[in-house]
Protein backbone atom coordinates (compact mmCIF):
# COMPACT_ATOMS: atom_id res chain seq x y z
CA UNK A 1 0.00 0.00 0.00
CA UNK A 2 2.83 2.37 0.93
CA UNK A 3 4.53 1.92 -2.46
CA UNK A 4 1.27 2.70 -4.30
CA UNK A 5 0.89 5.89 -2.27
CA UNK A 6 4.24 7.44 -3.14
CA UNK A 7 5.31 5.42 -6.15
CA UNK A 8 7.57 2.40 -6.39
CA UNK A 9 10.57 4.33 -7.76
CA UNK A 10 10.41 7.03 -5.07
CA UNK A 11 10.03 4.40 -2.34
CA UNK A 12 13.17 2.55 -3.49
CA UNK A 13 15.04 5.84 -3.80
CA UNK A 14 14.16 6.69 -0.18
CA UNK A 15 15.14 3.14 0.84
CA UNK A 16 18.56 3.65 -0.78
CA UNK A 17 19.06 6.84 1.24
CA UNK A 18 17.87 4.97 4.34
CA UNK A 19 20.42 2.18 3.72
CA UNK A 20 23.18 4.78 3.35
CA UNK A 21 22.30 6.20 6.79
CA UNK A 22 22.04 2.68 8.23
CA UNK A 23 25.63 2.14 7.09
CA UNK A 24 26.70 5.34 8.85
CA UNK A 25 24.81 4.33 12.00
CA UNK A 26 26.56 0.94 12.13
CA UNK A 27 29.92 2.56 11.42
CA UNK A 28 29.53 5.02 14.31
CA UNK A 29 28.08 2.37 16.64
CA UNK A 30 31.03 0.02 16.14
CA UNK A 31 33.74 2.69 15.81
CA UNK A 32 34.95 1.90 19.38
CA UNK A 33 36.59 -1.19 17.85
CA UNK A 34 38.83 1.04 15.70
CA UNK A 35 42.25 1.52 17.28
CA UNK A 36 42.83 5.29 17.65
CA UNK A 37 46.61 4.99 17.29
CA UNK A 38 46.17 3.53 13.78
CA UNK A 39 43.06 5.46 12.69
CA UNK A 40 42.64 8.53 14.94
CA UNK A 41 40.01 10.32 12.82
CA UNK A 42 37.86 7.22 12.30
CA UNK A 43 38.00 6.45 16.03
CA UNK A 44 36.08 9.71 16.63
CA UNK A 45 33.07 8.60 14.56
CA UNK A 46 31.22 7.58 17.73
CA UNK A 47 30.62 11.28 18.42
CA UNK A 48 28.09 11.25 15.57
CA UNK A 49 26.22 8.15 16.79
CA UNK A 50 23.22 10.04 18.26
CA UNK A 51 22.77 12.02 15.02
CA UNK A 52 22.51 8.91 12.84
CA UNK A 53 20.41 7.16 15.47
CA UNK A 54 17.80 9.95 15.33
CA UNK A 55 17.86 9.96 11.50
CA UNK A 56 17.21 6.21 11.35
CA UNK A 57 14.43 6.41 13.93
CA UNK A 58 12.82 9.05 11.67
CA UNK A 59 13.08 6.66 8.71
CA UNK A 60 11.44 3.90 10.79
CA UNK A 61 8.57 6.20 11.72
CA UNK A 62 8.21 7.26 8.07
CA UNK A 63 7.93 3.64 6.84
CA UNK A 64 5.41 2.84 9.55
CA UNK A 65 3.30 5.91 8.72
CA UNK A 66 3.04 4.94 5.05
CA UNK A 67 2.51 1.32 6.15
CA UNK A 68 5.50 -0.08 4.30
CA UNK A 69 6.31 -2.71 6.88
CA UNK A 70 8.82 -4.56 4.68
CA UNK A 71 11.10 -1.51 4.43
CA UNK A 72 10.54 -0.58 8.09
CA UNK A 73 11.90 -4.01 9.00
CA UNK A 74 15.26 -3.12 7.39
CA UNK A 75 15.62 -0.07 9.66
CA UNK A 76 14.34 -1.96 12.69
CA UNK A 77 16.97 -4.69 12.24
CA UNK A 78 19.72 -2.06 12.06
CA UNK A 79 18.46 -0.49 15.31
CA UNK A 80 18.43 -3.91 16.98
CA UNK A 81 22.05 -4.43 15.87
CA UNK A 82 22.86 -1.23 17.76
CA UNK A 83 20.82 -2.09 20.85
CA UNK A 84 23.86 -2.35 23.21
CA UNK A 85 25.08 1.08 22.08
CA UNK A 86 21.59 2.60 22.34
CA UNK A 87 21.20 1.24 25.87
CA UNK A 88 24.65 2.53 26.81
CA UNK A 89 23.92 5.97 25.39
CA UNK A 90 20.34 6.37 26.57
CA UNK A 91 19.42 3.91 29.34
CA UNK A 92 15.96 3.88 30.89
CA UNK A 93 15.93 2.62 34.47
CA UNK A 94 13.74 3.29 37.49
CA UNK A 95 15.35 4.62 40.64
CA UNK A 96 14.59 2.96 43.95
CA UNK A 97 13.53 4.84 47.09
CA UNK A 98 14.70 2.01 49.32
CA UNK A 99 18.41 1.33 49.03
CA UNK A 100 19.72 -2.05 50.21
CA UNK A 101 21.63 -2.32 53.46
CA UNK A 102 25.42 -2.14 53.26
CA UNK A 103 25.34 -0.13 50.03
CA UNK A 104 27.87 2.69 49.75
CA UNK A 105 27.87 5.87 47.69
CA UNK A 106 30.62 6.75 45.21
CA UNK A 107 30.83 10.25 43.73
CA UNK A 108 33.10 11.33 40.85
CA UNK A 109 33.46 15.01 40.02
CA UNK A 110 35.78 17.14 37.90
CA UNK A 111 35.71 20.14 40.25
CA UNK A 112 37.65 22.55 37.97
CA UNK A 113 40.01 23.49 40.79
CA UNK A 114 37.07 24.21 43.14
CA UNK A 115 36.06 26.83 40.54
CA UNK A 116 39.44 28.52 40.88
CA UNK A 117 39.51 27.80 44.64
CA UNK A 118 37.56 31.03 45.13
CA UNK A 119 35.75 31.73 48.38
CA UNK A 120 32.41 33.55 48.16
CA UNK A 121 31.58 35.13 51.52
CA UNK A 122 34.06 32.70 53.07
CA UNK A 123 32.35 29.70 51.44
CA UNK A 124 33.00 27.59 48.37
CA UNK A 125 29.87 26.09 46.70
CA UNK A 126 31.69 23.01 45.35
CA UNK A 127 33.24 22.23 48.73
CA UNK A 128 29.84 22.66 50.40
CA UNK A 129 28.30 20.33 47.84
CA UNK A 130 30.91 17.65 48.57
CA UNK A 131 30.51 18.10 52.31
CA UNK A 132 26.73 17.57 52.06
CA UNK A 133 26.80 14.89 49.35
CA UNK A 134 26.50 11.94 51.71
CA UNK A 135 29.01 10.05 49.58
CA UNK A 136 31.31 7.50 51.19
CA UNK A 137 34.01 7.88 48.54
CA UNK A 138 34.82 11.12 46.66
CA UNK A 139 36.92 10.88 43.49
CA UNK A 140 37.92 14.36 42.35
CA UNK A 141 39.68 15.53 39.21
CA UNK A 142 41.36 18.90 38.59
CA UNK A 143 41.90 19.24 42.33
CA UNK A 144 43.44 22.52 43.41
CA UNK A 145 43.95 24.45 46.65
CA UNK A 146 45.75 27.76 47.16
CA UNK A 147 47.51 28.57 50.43
CA UNK A 148 46.09 32.05 50.91
CA UNK A 149 43.47 33.51 53.22
CA UNK A 150 41.51 34.74 50.20
CA UNK A 151 41.35 31.31 48.57
CA UNK A 152 40.48 27.75 49.48
CA UNK A 153 43.43 26.14 51.27
CA UNK A 154 44.10 22.46 51.91
CA UNK A 155 43.32 23.08 55.57
CA UNK A 156 39.90 24.52 54.59
CA UNK A 157 39.13 21.38 52.55
CA UNK A 158 40.19 18.99 55.29
CA UNK A 159 38.14 20.91 57.86
CA UNK A 160 35.01 20.82 55.69
CA UNK A 161 35.54 17.15 54.79
CA UNK A 162 36.32 16.01 58.34
CA UNK A 163 33.88 13.09 57.87
CA UNK A 164 36.47 11.65 55.45
CA UNK A 165 39.38 10.60 57.67
CA UNK A 166 41.35 9.15 54.74
CA UNK A 167 42.52 11.05 51.70
CA UNK A 168 45.22 10.82 49.04
CA UNK A 169 46.15 13.52 46.54
CA UNK A 170 48.27 12.76 43.47
CA UNK A 171 49.97 15.14 41.06
CA UNK A 172 49.52 13.81 37.51
CA UNK A 173 50.99 14.77 34.16
CA UNK A 174 54.54 15.74 33.32
CA UNK A 175 53.99 19.25 31.96
CA UNK A 176 56.17 22.11 33.14
CA UNK A 177 54.74 25.36 34.44
CA UNK A 178 51.37 23.93 35.50
CA UNK A 179 50.21 21.04 37.62
CA UNK A 180 47.11 18.92 37.71
CA UNK A 181 46.05 16.86 40.70
CA UNK A 182 43.44 14.22 41.38
CA UNK A 183 42.24 13.27 44.84
CA UNK A 184 40.34 10.60 46.71
CA UNK A 185 38.58 11.32 50.02
CA UNK A 186 37.21 8.24 51.73
CA UNK A 187 35.34 7.13 54.82
CA UNK A 188 37.04 3.77 54.32
CA UNK A 189 40.75 3.15 54.99
CA UNK A 190 43.02 3.74 51.98
CA UNK A 191 45.76 1.09 52.12
CA UNK A 192 47.80 2.40 49.21
CA UNK A 193 47.86 5.04 46.52
CA UNK A 194 50.01 5.32 43.41
CA UNK A 195 50.03 7.10 40.11
CA UNK A 196 49.38 4.95 37.06
CA UNK A 197 52.34 5.32 34.75
CA UNK A 198 51.38 6.51 31.27
CA UNK A 199 52.43 9.43 29.09
CA UNK A 200 50.56 12.73 29.43
CA UNK A 201 51.55 16.34 29.91
CA UNK A 202 48.56 17.25 32.05
CA UNK A 203 46.30 14.27 32.66
CA UNK A 204 46.61 11.03 34.60
CA UNK A 205 45.16 8.28 36.76
CA UNK A 206 45.67 7.06 40.31
CA UNK A 207 45.16 3.57 41.70
CA UNK A 208 43.98 3.08 45.30
CA UNK A 209 43.38 0.06 47.50
CA UNK A 210 40.52 0.58 49.96
CA UNK A 211 39.21 -1.63 52.73
CA UNK A 212 35.42 -1.84 52.54
CA UNK A 213 34.02 -4.26 55.11
CA UNK A 214 36.21 -7.34 54.96
CA UNK A 215 37.28 -6.85 51.35
CA UNK A 216 40.00 -4.92 49.54
CA UNK A 217 38.64 -2.87 46.65
CA UNK A 218 40.75 -1.52 43.80
CA UNK A 219 39.67 1.99 42.82
CA UNK A 220 41.05 3.82 39.78
CA UNK A 221 40.41 7.56 39.57
CA UNK A 222 40.96 8.95 36.06
CA UNK A 223 41.36 12.20 34.22
CA UNK A 224 42.05 11.03 30.67
CA UNK A 225 43.61 13.15 27.94
CA UNK A 226 41.79 16.44 27.41
CA UNK A 227 40.69 17.39 23.91
CA UNK A 228 42.95 20.47 23.93
CA UNK A 229 40.20 22.69 22.59
CA UNK A 230 40.97 26.35 23.29
CA UNK A 231 38.34 28.97 24.06
CA UNK A 232 38.64 30.08 20.43
CA UNK A 233 38.00 26.51 19.20
CA UNK A 234 34.88 26.32 21.35
CA UNK A 235 33.68 29.65 19.95
CA UNK A 236 34.15 28.24 16.42
CA UNK A 237 32.11 25.16 17.39
CA UNK A 238 29.29 27.28 18.84
CA UNK A 239 29.22 29.56 15.79
CA UNK A 240 28.97 26.46 13.54
CA UNK A 241 25.86 25.41 15.44
CA UNK A 242 24.32 28.90 15.36
CA UNK A 243 24.90 29.63 11.67
CA UNK A 244 25.90 26.49 9.76
CA UNK A 245 27.30 28.14 6.60
CA UNK A 246 29.07 25.65 4.34
CA UNK A 247 32.49 27.39 4.31
CA UNK A 248 32.45 27.97 8.08
CA UNK A 249 31.38 24.40 8.84
CA UNK A 250 34.08 22.90 6.57
CA UNK A 251 36.99 24.89 8.03
CA UNK A 252 35.67 24.58 11.61
CA UNK A 253 35.04 20.84 11.30
CA UNK A 254 38.57 20.24 9.95
CA UNK A 255 40.11 22.06 12.91
CA UNK A 256 37.96 20.30 15.52
CA UNK A 257 38.37 16.82 14.02
CA UNK A 258 42.17 17.20 13.89
CA UNK A 259 42.34 18.15 17.58
CA UNK A 260 39.82 15.51 18.65
CA UNK A 261 41.70 12.84 16.67
CA UNK A 262 45.04 13.76 18.27
CA UNK A 263 43.54 13.52 21.77
CA UNK A 264 41.71 10.28 20.90
CA UNK A 265 44.99 8.62 19.88
CA UNK A 266 46.60 9.57 23.20
CA UNK A 267 43.52 8.44 25.18
CA UNK A 268 43.58 5.11 23.36
CA UNK A 269 47.04 4.35 24.76
CA UNK A 270 45.98 5.52 28.23
CA UNK A 271 42.87 3.32 28.08
CA UNK A 272 45.07 0.32 27.18
CA UNK A 273 47.22 1.00 30.29
CA UNK A 274 44.15 1.20 32.53
CA UNK A 275 42.67 -1.98 31.01
CA UNK A 276 45.98 -3.76 31.66
CA UNK A 277 45.91 -2.59 35.29
CA UNK A 278 42.35 -3.91 35.70
CA UNK A 279 43.19 -7.25 34.06
CA UNK A 280 46.21 -7.81 36.34
CA UNK A 281 44.34 -6.91 39.55
CA UNK A 282 44.16 -9.59 42.24
CA UNK A 283 41.23 -7.86 43.96
CA UNK A 284 37.73 -9.22 43.44
CA UNK A 285 36.05 -5.78 43.55
CA UNK A 286 37.01 -3.02 41.12
CA UNK A 287 35.68 0.52 40.67
CA UNK A 288 36.87 2.77 37.83
CA UNK A 289 35.65 6.34 37.65
CA UNK A 290 36.45 9.86 36.55
CA UNK A 291 36.55 12.23 33.62
CA UNK A 292 37.16 10.11 30.51
CA UNK A 293 36.95 13.09 28.12
CA UNK A 294 35.20 10.70 25.74
CA UNK A 295 31.65 9.55 25.10
CA UNK A 296 30.12 6.15 25.98
CA UNK A 297 30.56 5.20 22.30
CA UNK A 298 34.35 5.39 22.21
CA UNK A 299 37.44 3.20 22.22
CA UNK A 300 38.45 4.45 25.68
CA UNK A 301 35.09 3.61 27.25
CA UNK A 302 34.91 0.20 25.57
CA UNK A 303 38.44 -0.90 26.47
CA UNK A 304 38.34 0.32 30.07
CA UNK A 305 34.83 -1.08 30.54
CA UNK A 306 35.63 -4.63 29.38
CA UNK A 307 34.38 -6.97 32.08
CA UNK A 308 32.87 -4.07 34.05
CA UNK A 309 29.38 -2.60 34.28
CA UNK A 310 28.72 1.02 33.39
CA UNK A 311 26.69 2.07 36.43
CA UNK A 312 24.82 4.73 34.47
CA UNK A 313 23.75 2.15 31.89
CA UNK A 314 22.79 -0.23 34.69
CA UNK A 315 20.90 2.18 36.95
CA UNK A 316 20.79 5.65 35.38
CA UNK A 317 18.33 7.17 32.94
CA UNK A 318 18.39 9.55 30.00
CA UNK A 319 21.43 11.03 28.28
CA UNK A 320 23.24 11.89 31.53
CA UNK A 321 25.09 14.80 29.91
CA UNK A 322 27.94 15.57 32.31
CA UNK A 323 29.82 18.36 30.52
CA UNK A 324 27.89 21.60 30.74
CA UNK A 325 29.63 24.23 28.62
CA UNK A 326 29.98 25.29 24.97
CA UNK A 327 27.09 23.09 23.82
CA UNK A 328 29.19 19.90 23.99
CA UNK A 329 26.26 17.70 24.98
CA UNK A 330 28.01 14.49 26.03
CA UNK A 331 28.36 12.19 29.02
CA UNK A 332 32.11 12.05 29.53
CA UNK A 333 32.17 11.29 33.29
CA UNK A 334 31.72 7.69 34.37
CA UNK A 335 31.58 5.22 37.22
CA UNK A 336 32.30 1.65 36.15
CA UNK A 337 32.21 -1.31 38.54
CA UNK A 338 33.04 -5.01 38.50
CA UNK A 339 30.11 -7.31 37.84
CA UNK A 340 30.03 -8.49 41.49
CA UNK A 341 28.93 -4.96 42.48
CA UNK A 342 25.34 -3.94 41.78
CA UNK A 343 24.63 -0.25 41.20
CA UNK A 344 21.59 1.77 42.23
CA UNK A 345 20.26 5.21 41.28
CA UNK A 346 23.21 6.38 39.21
CA UNK A 347 22.72 10.12 38.68
CA UNK A 348 24.42 12.95 36.85
CA UNK A 349 23.61 15.73 39.31
CA UNK A 350 22.70 18.95 37.51
CA UNK A 351 21.97 20.84 40.75
CA UNK A 352 25.45 22.44 40.87
CA UNK A 353 26.89 24.42 37.98
CA UNK A 354 30.08 25.94 39.43
CA UNK A 355 32.33 23.55 37.46
CA UNK A 356 32.26 22.84 33.72
CA UNK A 357 31.27 19.27 34.68
CA UNK A 358 28.35 17.90 36.65
CA UNK A 359 29.14 15.32 39.33
CA UNK A 360 28.10 11.71 38.79
CA UNK A 361 27.26 9.42 41.71
CA UNK A 362 25.72 6.05 42.43
CA UNK A 363 25.23 3.53 45.22
CA UNK A 364 27.03 0.21 45.03
CA UNK A 365 26.44 -3.02 46.91
CA UNK A 366 28.43 -6.23 46.88
CA UNK A 367 26.42 -9.07 45.39
CA UNK A 368 25.86 -12.10 47.58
Amino acid sequence: MGIRHIGRFVAYLILAVNIFFIGLLLLTAYSPYIKPAAHPVESCFGLAFPIFLVINICFLVFWLIIQNYKFSLVTLISLLLCYPQIRTYFPINFHTNKLPENSFKVLSYNIMGFDGAVKKDGENPILNYLKNSGADILCLQEYQTIESSHYLSQKDVEKALKDYPYHKIQTVGSGKGHTNRIACYSKYPILSSRRLDYASEYNGSAVYELIIGEDTVMLINNHLESNKLTKEDKVVYESMLKSPETKKVKSGARLLIRKLAEASAIRGSQADSIAQEIASSQHPYIIVCGDFNDTPISYAHRVIGQGLNDTFTQSGRGLGISYNQNKFYFRIDNILASKNLKSYNCTVDRSIKESDHYPIWCYLKKKE
